[in-house]
């Protein structure tokens, strides 16, 4: 364990002006808060909380930071109050104290929900101060480096997974790279013991073989560079067995064909140089195709700057070399701990390794639950990125496989809500489109314009899918209470009764709703009757008669029943013609079991999680809902179709097996302004096809005029319309 002079020194020796006085005081405190407390190991405690900040200190963090690392546990795990912290430590140290507390107090349902209510907690105060990632991941880094300790099997694989799948990608999230290694190969000793010791012995063998091959490749490359006048610092190394074992499983290779199990790093004095030994290395040996990586023109999301190239090097060795300065390898090992310096206020997390960060905000604010916040940020975490840029030449980076939809809503929110199509490269995409490296998207937006639910199949980024789901949610529901509350006020009216806010308050409990809102919504989406809600506010009424199988005569269309009053006309919405009975805005389906079309008699029937479903009236699906007439709405057409809404309607046709036959009806159809939208063909014989067609049209007049002329026409046997 540190010692407390020990952990001093290491502050003072990166920074003398420390608040030694602090961390002495911080010191003691947490030796006396934890007290007997023993590890798994059987060591004391605070050898846990000293360790984490040690780790702390050789990033060269303040001393804030330093402090929080020894008391870090203390919340969690002794009597100490954040007050307590506070007035002892400051209100800074209290603060990220609470921040990077375990959350073990906390009811949880599984284990799935315990990894993403901690990974809220986390982001949320990353959100004002990053410093709480750099401790929870030196807090995760001393734990996995004694995970040995804890002899129960299962608990070791659950945490080793949990810091592959989580903080491993954290912190190379932050270009915490040193950090990252270690947590993974940590991560993979516990997982995989054997493929690990698989990767060990193939590279003892290596080493064994080749002892001397790894300096003399070092002085080569170095004689190389300053015979083109560079002076650079070569050094080679060696890969980590889970980076080889992660490049064999994702290559599907074996361990000899792999190019850079030994890797070089060259550090030079500026970015000139970088490009220029870049020149010298490809102007003396082969290059390997598709190696090279511009990482100085294009850095990663987290900062990560430098050349990588693979080539044929001396020997005949496949190598891989990064390029970079000593700015940038500084960087790549330390990330944000790197520039993280507190002399001056707070730090400013505007950069781009941040935007990230502020993405995750983002998701917070719009996911519904917990998995769905920890499926969206797994997915920001783990894809593989591309780049592409605005009409302005502004660089977005996003996960491979993301499309026209995830772009506009990493240029903002506003714009992905409003987004209508894209032009990809100058041309008109669909917003369906995979986007690569280098394309240049200009949104095309209008206000009209709303989010799509389709938009949640080809949406990757978790942005995109939280505000699409977010804004179908909403307005499902808004649909759902405008349903809901034109039915109960149907039902109550035709007992002579009216809705209040009061009934519905009084009764809400007897269908287990928190709200009177809440059971109106219920009602619109076909899970509670209206009925069933009159019957529990007025329990003395009498159960209405139910309907005559079939349905037919239930509601008669185009005569009100009882005291139900006139309602608006709804379903203008994109050009459809609109439908009598029902309220504005009120969401509307047409069955697909019969296709009803203007000028066909129709009912609607209030459907589970659809708001209203219209059929034919001679439709034989409407025999399942004689016995639930609360569900039955008096509906009808506004008038016939004008041409400018398309409605389907289906056809069975039997066609002569000959030349042109298919030739002839698609003809006939489209000489009559019809659309084919579907064709299935479902018996096929020596003579004759029996299909069905979809086909797009105005109204039922429309439909009876195609299929009359196909009638006519005499490559065709049989015509009619198809139900159910």
């Amino acid at each position: 364990m540190i010692r407390q002079f020990e952990l001093v020194e290491r502050v003072h020796s990166y920074d003398p002006g420390a608040d030694e006085d602090v961390l002495n005081r911080a010191y003691v405190y947490g030796l006396k808060k934890h007290g007997t407390q023993l590890r798994a190991s059987g060591d004391p405690y605070f050898s846990h909380p000293v360790e984490v900040a040690g780790i702390l200190a050789e990033m060269r963090l303040d001393t804030s930071s330093i402090v929080t690392g020894l008391l870090h546990d203390t919340l969690e795990d002794t009597d100490a109050t954040r007050d307590e912290l506070a007035r002892l430590f400051g209100e800074e140290v209290a603060r990220l104290v609470d921040g990077v507390t375990k959350l073990s107090r906390l009811e949880v349902q599984s284990e799935s929900t315990k990894e993403a209510e901690n990974l809220r907690k986390l982001v949320l105060a990353m959100s004002t101060d990053i410093r709480v990632l750099l401790v929870k991941l030196a807090d995760r880094l001393h734990n996995m480096r004694t995970l040995h300790h804890i002899k129960e099997a299962p608990r070791r694989k659950r945490i080793a997974r949990e810091t592959m799948d989580l903080y491993a990608p954290l912190a190379s999230r932050i270009g915490m790279e040193k950090v990252k290694r270690e947590l993974e190969e940590l991560a993979f000793k516990e997982l995989n013991p054997d493929g690990r010791d698989s990767v060990l012995a193939r590279l003892g063998y290596l080493k064994e073989k080749g002892e001397q091959i790894v300096p003399q490749v070092e002085a080569e490359l170095a004689s190389t560079l300053l015979e083109g006048g560079l002076v650079a610092q070569v050094s080679g190394r060696e890969k980590t067995p889970y980076s080889i074992w992660r490049k064999m499983q994702q290559k599907n290779v074996s361990f000899e064909q792999l190019a850079d199990i030994m890797a070089f790093r060259i550090i030079v004095a500026d970015i000139a140089q970088c490009y220029q030994a870049l020149g010298l290395l490809h102007g003396r040996y082969q290059m390997l195709p598709q190696r090279f990586k511009d990482y100085i023109s294009v850095p990663k999301p987290n900062g990560y700057r430098s050349l990588h190239t693979g080539v044929i090097g001396p020997h005949g060795q496949r190598i891989e070399i990064q390029i970079r300065t000593a700015d940038m390898q500084e960087q790549a090992e330390r990330g944000v701990a790197a520039h993280w310096v507190y002399k001056q206020g707070r730090p400013s997390t505007d950069a781009p390794q941040y935007a990230w960060l502020r993405s995750l905000i983002e998701i917070l604010d719009k996911s519904s639950n917990a998995e769905d916040f920890l499926e969206h940020t797994k997915l920001e975490m783990f894809q593989d990125q591309v780049f592409c840029f605005t009409p302005k030449g502004k660089l977005i980076s996003l996960p491979r496989g993301a499309t026209p939809i995830d772009f506009a809503y990493a240029v903002h929110s506003q714009v992905g809500d409003t987004c209508v199509g894209a032009k990809i490269n100058g041309r008109m995409l669909p917003l369906r489109t995979q986007l690569t490296n280098g394309d240049q998207i200009d949104i095309v937006t209008s206000k009209a314009q709303t989010p799509s639910p389709t938009w949640e199949r080809f949406a990757v980024t978790g942005k995109a899918r939280a505000a699409i789901r977010r804004f179908v949610r909403v307005r499902q529901r808004e649909q759902y209470l405008q349903l809901g509350r034109s039915l109960l006020e149907k039902t109550f009216d035709e007992e002579g009764y009216q809705v209040t806010e009061k009934g519905l308050d009084g009764v809400k409990a007897n269908f287990k709703q928190a709200s009177a809102e809440d059971l109106i919504a219920n009602v619109g989406a076909g899970l509670t009757g209206a009925r069933e809600v009159l019957m529990a506010v007025y329990p003395g009424l009498k159960q209405q008669r139910k309907p005559p199988a079939g349905g037919a005569e239930v509601v008669p269309i185009g005569r009100p029943r009882g005291k139900a009053k006139p309602r608006d006309p709804a379903g203008k919405e994109n050009g459809q013609i609109a439908l009598t009975g029902l309220i504005p805005g009120m969401a509307v389906h047409f069955a697909r079991c019969c296709h009803p079309l203007p000028g066909d008699r129709i009912v609607g029937i209030v459907t589970t999680g659809k708001g209203v479903t219209i059929h034919t009236i001679d439709c034989a699906t409407l025999e399942s809902f004689s016995e639930a007439p609360e569900r039955w709405i008096d509906v009808g057409w506004e008038g016939m179709g004008d041409g400018s809404a398309a409605y389907t309607g289906r056809l069975k046709i039997t066609v002569a097996n000959q030349p042109g036959s298919l030739s002839s009806l698609s003809t006939v159809i489209a000489r009559h302004e019809g659309n084919i939208s579907n064709l299935r063909i479902v018996n096929r014989s020596m003579d004759f096809f029996d299909m069905v067609i979809d086909v797009e049209v105005a109204d039922v007049r429309h439909l009876a005029d195609i299929t009359a002329a196909l009638r006519a026409t005499p490559a065709i046997n049989a015509v009619e319309r198809a139900r159910n």
